[in-house]
């Protein structure tokens, strides 16, 4: 078993290490950015808009509204890794890793929504009458031959495994042991609780995670980002030196102080790149999933309504726990600390035990939500693989899983778990380089029809039909 455990974590740094997942995420990024034209530029404001606000999509095709589909994948993309993750990368990378998970964020919303748009525009409809999409649909439809297929099933094998791993047992471990901490609960006890109330839901499909993530995603990020306002207005001052030091530090890397061992600027990009990526998932073509099932009139909507959510996850949320870390001057404590670094930056700005509880909450809510997204996308990778009769069974399992996670330690499960995540971003990436072309021209024509996204569901009917095009 150990000798198992070396070889996964050396696969594991070979596989999100400086020379295979970083660049390859970070440059086809920087690739869709530029053949898109800086989408995630200049239609953010749109994009926000007709994510939250409008309402015109109700009798489009599709499963849930394009705001669930939204929620669904913020459930399972804002979870440990905007807490735990971001101090990781702050106590390795020293503070300016977080402007290199910021601009990892930014181009990943080109990433994001080049992917969704593909969820949307191959999506099919399986023997329920509900839709199905994502990597493991769209590089067979987009890419013929031989070579999509083995790119979709090997993205539908990775993914499964993810989702039981990354997506359950870690976050299911995550939630016990701070229930416990916080509050003395026997992880035995989160263990039946997380049993039935994961149950309840996924029997309801993907219509029950949707309403369940729609009402519940949009309280726990508000709790935990006015909690870090909190914070940095009680910090206010030493704000514009934590920006001085984020950005200076990002280019000259960063001296050894206190706890801190040091870090030049290649390890600051190096996990910051690696951090950001795990937050927002952008490139690991998990969010199509969700985009897929969203009721629209046209894959551009849904695109730039999943975008948002890279947005919301790294320029919201991974933001506000880096500068609570560095204004507070906890993140030099060294490497050792990271796990428990965003507590003790609430702690010490906070009264009282408020700190560490809207931490511990946060990670409690961020990990239960995490579980309820990967579900749905390891439940729709395994249907692309046998069909509907895995739903069933996988769902059980998948309850059960996490009642094994949250309470047995399973550090092999762990390693394995998040090789196979990184090993799912590879295929879905060749595809979207191949199939950006597409992406471009079809996005580019339907801006150029409806650039404010205001065109009725009739209106985008008409449109498609003058195009001849056959996407649903």
């Amino acid at each position: 078993m150990e000798t198992l455990q070396n070889v996964l974590n050396t696969l594991g740094g070979i596989v999100w290490g400086p020379f295979v997942l970083i660049p390859l995420l970070l440059g086809t990024g920087f690739y869709l950015t530029i053949r898109l034209g800086g989408i995630q530029f200049r239609t953010l404001g749109r994009s926000l808009r007709h994510a939250f606000v409008d309402k015109n999509e109700a009798e489009s095709d599709g499963d849930i509204s394009n705001y669930q589909a939204l929620t669904t994948a913020l459930a399972a993309t804002v979870g440990v890794g905007n807490i735990v993750g971001v101090a990781t990368a702050i106590s390795v990378g020293g503070p300016g890793a977080l402007f290199w998970i910021w601009v990892t964020g930014l181009v990943g919303m080109a990433s994001k929504y080049t992917e969704a748009f593909l969820g949307v525009r191959f999506r099919v409809t399986d023997s329920k009458g509900e839709q199905s999409g994502g990597p493991q649909y769209y590089l067979k439809r987009g890419i013929p031959g031989t070579f999509g297929k083995v790119l979709a099933f090997s993205f539908a094998i990775f993914a499964v495994i993810a989702s039981f791993g990354i997506g359950n047992l870690t976050q299911a471990n995550a939630v016990a042991a701070n229930l416990e901490s916080t509050f003395g609960l026997d992880p035995w006890v989160s263990g039946v609780l997380m049993f039935v109330l994961i149950g309840s839901v996924l029997l309801g499909g993907i219509k029950s995670i949707g309403r369940i993530t729609s009402a519940f995603v949009p309280m726990m990020i508000v709790i935990y980002v006015i909690g870090g306002i909190l914070v940095l207005i009680l910090q206010i001052d030493t704000i514009p030196a934590a920006l001085a030091m984020i950005f200076t530090d990002a280019f000259t890397g960063t001296a050894a102080t206190g706890g801190f061992v040091g870090a030049g600027i290649m390890l600051a990009i190096q996990f910051g790149v690696a951090r950001g990526i795990f937050s927002n998932e952008s490139g690991m073509g998990s969010a199509a999933i969700a985009a897929s099932a969203a009721k629209t009139s046209h894959p551009v909507r849904q695109g730039l309504v999943s975008m948002t959510q890279t947005f919301i996850d790294t320029i919201i949320v991974v933001t506000i726990t880096g500068l609570v870390i560095v204004t507070t001057g906890v993140w030099d404590v060294g490497r050792e600390a990271a796990g428990t670094m965003t507590a003790d930056a609430f702690s010490a700005a906070l009264p009282g035990e408020w700190g560490g509880t809207i931490v511990s909450l946060s990670i409690v809510f961020f990990a239960f939500s995490t579980i309820l997204g990967w579900s749905y996308y390891g439940e729709r990778s395994l249907e692309s693989l046998v069909g509907r009769k895995g739903t069933i069974p996988y769902r059980l399992i998948f309850t059960a899983v996490a009642f094994i996670g949250a309470t047995v330690q399973l550090e092999l499960v762990w390693s394995f778990a998040d090789l196979a995540n990184g090993l799912m971003a590879l295929p879905n990436l060749i595809g979207l380089l191949i199939l950006s072309g597409l992406v471009v021209r079809e996005t580019n024509a339907y801006l150029k029809f409806d650039p404010k996204l205001r065109a009725s569901t009739e209106e985008v009917a008409a449109y498609m039909r003058a195009q001849g095009s056959d996407w649903k």
